[in-house]
């Protein structure tokens, strides 16, 4: 392989990786679940 190919190969692989890096973050970052405790999503009218 050429220089500028590789160089291009390794762009392009920090590109896609770095990118599904960034959209992870920013998944985690913009959580729009609330931080309930698990039992008061239980159905209404259960009892255990």
């Amino acid at each position: 392989m050429t220089p500028i190919a590789i160089t291009f190969l390794i762009l392009a692989i920090v590109l896609v990786w770095g990118g599904l890096a960034v959209s992870v973050v920013a998944l985690i970052r913009s959580s729009d679940a609330p931080d309930v405790p698990p039992e008061s999503l239980a159905p209404e009218g259960r009892v255990d």
